[in-house]
Formats: C-alpha cells, sequence, structure tokens
C-alpha cells in the first residue's frame, strides 16, 4: 500500500498546532499570572473573603444548624465553601476578559500569528491556576480551624479533581460572557447571577432541610453537586440521607461540568471569531 505525502503531513501538521497552540496559550497565561505577581491584592480580598464567610457561618450560625444525618456542621460547611470558590470565581474571569476585549488587547492579539485558541486557554490556565492556589490555601484554613479530610489520598484526590473540574467548566462561560458582554453592567449582571446560584445551593444547609420544591431546585444544583460530591469523598457529613444524590452524587459531579463545558467552550470560540473589533 502507498501513501500520499498529504496523509503523511495532515496529521503532523495538525499534530504542530496543537503543540503550537497550547505553547502560545502557556506564554499567554504566563502574562495573565504576571499581573497577579505585580497586583496581588484581587486574589488576597478574594481569599480573605471566601475565610470571612468560612468564620462567619462556621461559628456565628454554625451553632444553630443542625446537619441532617448527624455530624460536624464545620466539617459539612467546609466542602461546600470549597464549591463555592470554584463558583465566585466566574466574576474574575468575565471581568479579565472583559476588559482585555475593551482595551484592544485582545485584538492585538488577534493580529498576531497565532492560534485563535491560545488567548482563551491562556486566560484558562492561568485562572485554573488562580483557582487551584485558593483551594489549597482554604484547606490549610479548614485545618486550622478542625476541619479533616478521613478517607484516602485517592478520595480526596478525586474531591480536589471535581472541585476543579467544576471550575474549568465555569472558565468557558466566564470566558464566554467576557468577550460577549463588555458594558458597564455587566459585571454587575453577573454578581446578580453568581450569588443567587451560589446560596440556592447545599454549601450552608442541606436541601433536606428546605420546602420539597426548594431543595428540588437546589439539589439539582451544580454547585451542590459538586458539594455534595466533594463531602462524600472527604469523609465529611453530606447532608444528604436519602434519594438519587446519596448514591450517586460523584456522577452528578462529573456530569454537570461536562455539559456547561459541551456547551460553552463552541460558544465562547464562536465569540471570539466574531469579536467586534
Amino acid at each position: 500500500m502507498t501513501t500520499t505525502p498529504s496523509s503523511i503531513t495532515a496529521p503532523a501538521g495538525l499534530r504542530d498546532r496543537r503543540s503550537n497552540a497550547l505553547r502560545e496559550g502557556w506564554l499567554i497565561a504566563g502574562r495573565d499570572l504576571l499581573h497577579w505577581v505585580r497586583e496581588p491584592w484581587g486574589l488576597v480580598f478574594g481569599l480573605a473573603f471566601n475565610i470571612m464567610l468560612i468564620l462567619l457561618f462556621g461559628f456565628l450560625f454554625g451553632g444553630a444548624i443542625e446537619v441532617p444525618g448527624g455530624g460536624d456542621y464545620i466539617a459539612f460547611l467546609l466542602p461546600g465553601m470549597f464549591a463555592l470558590t470554584m463558583l465566585f470565581g466566574l466574576e474574575g474571569t468575565m471581568t479579565a476578559m472583559a476588559e482585555d476585549a475593551k482595551r484592544g488587547i485582545t485584538d492585538r492579539f488577534r493580529s498576531l500569528p497565532i492560534s485563535s485558541a491560545s488567548v482563551a486557554l491562556g486566560r484558562a490556565l492561568a485562572d485554573l491556576a488562580n483557582s487551584a492556589l485558593s483551594l489549597a490555601v482554604l484547606m490549610v484554613g479548614g485545618l486550622l480551624i478542625g476541619w479533616r479530610p478521613t478517607t484516602g489520598p485517592a478520595e480526596i484526590a478525586l474531591g480536589i479533581a471535581l472541585l476543579l473540574w467544576l471550575r474549568f467548566a465555569l472558565l468557558w462561560l466566564g470566558i464566554f460572557l467576557g468577550l460577549s458582554f463588555r458594558g458597564t453592567g455587566a459585571t454587575t449582571a453577573v454578581q446578580v447571577l453568581v450569588w443567587p446560584v451560589g446560596f440556592l445551593s447545599t454549601v450552608f444547609v442541606s436541601a433536606e432541610t428546605m420546602p420539597g420544591w426548594l431543595g428540588v431546585i437546589t439539589t439539582w444544583n451544580p454547585v451542590s453537586a459538586t458539594a455534595t460530591a466533594a463531602r462524600e469523598l472527604f469523609g465529611n457529613p453530606t447532608g444528604v440521607t436519602s434519594g438519587w444524590m446519596a448514591e450517586n452524587a460523584v456522577l452528578a459531579a462529573s456530569a454537570w461540568p461536562l455539559v456547561i463545558t459541551l456547551v460553552f467552550l463552541p460558544l465562547t470560540a464562536t465569540a471570539y471569531r466574531h469579536l467586534r473589533r
């Protein structure tokens, strides 16, 4: 069987383009990370706010909250806060992309001979690294106030992976919103969206303590799925004593981010191609 030159060079060319996109993405991610090194206050205040929420709910309200199925409220709260932190990163991603697009930086990238995927990839890599650092700091803080994972290293690693998997999915939603909406009210609109989604979840209380209809909505929130799966994998109280989620939290936490990614990754590519100059 003979092999034509085109059948040899095409796969190699595709591999080269993918390799170039990854390399360019790393370079752009480095540029974004340097911004945080030079101006770290946004990251610091974000961490301080999340730590304040943990202390507020854990020690001010926690004594009045009972976890269905029993267990310590701090152990219940911390994995939920980890999931909420992944959601709160959405605002930062959107704002950074919107600022770059508004100031013409994204257009400068588009004028360079680089892959169209590298700009969004660079932002995704930088923000994922930011979230991983935030998660590590919160976990250390949780250990200092008494939270303890009680399972093995494999389960703990999977719990951390599911938390970052949720953040990875929300990155594409944030990038899409940042490319599509750059008005002065866009950030406020995202805040209005993020807060109800974050609080209408099982981050702070179990869905079993809510009215039936509200509990159903809360249970199927993607943030709730990740929070419940993280609690299960860390060996903490889940607040779920019956129902589908009691047996399939890890499956739900794996499926929801996949759905979000499959929807918003193509939308992000389209928004980038049609970005207004």
